[in-house]
């Protein structure tokens, strides 16, 4: 089948699916005489499995090796916890990052009048961050 039907059932655009290629999460498929790439149903279960991985948040190389995982049959449960559990302390990391942030953030609208004068606390307190570094 050509990219665009692959594209269709995988749920994905063909912008995504050569990108997948190019960094090496899936082989390039073979090519038709007239040029085309041509992929499988097998092709499809892996897009979709990225999609997948991805949208839970796993990087292009936690993703090259769950496909590892995926792919190998005799692999142990454990390996693809363990990949698990370090990609939810890296969430939980974010989420803290994320919140801390959000207070801040917070913080800085509640000083700020929001009416129509000039003087910002968000605007001072963002340019005072910059001459702290």
């Amino acid at each position: 089948m050509k990219i665009g039907t692959l594209a269709e059932r995988a749920g994905l655009s063909t912008k995504t699916i050569r990108y997948y290629e190019k960094v090496g999460l899936i082989d390039p498929p073979p090519r038709t005489e007239g040029g085309y790439r041509s992929y499988t149903d097998d092709d499809i279960d892996v897009l979709r499995f990225v999609a997948r991985a991805r949208g839970l948040g796993f990087s292009v190389k936690e993703c090259k090796a769950l496909l590892t995982l995926y792919s190998d049959r005799s692999r142990a449960s454990a390996d693809v916890k363990a990949l698990a559990l370090a990609h939810i302390e890296e969430v939980d990391r974010k989420i803290k990052e994320l919140q801390s942030i959000r207070n801040t953030l917070g913080e800085l609208a509640t000083k700020c009048h929001g009416d129509d004068r000039p003087d910002c606390p968000i605007i001072e307190e963002l340019s005072n961050m910059g001459e702290a570094r």
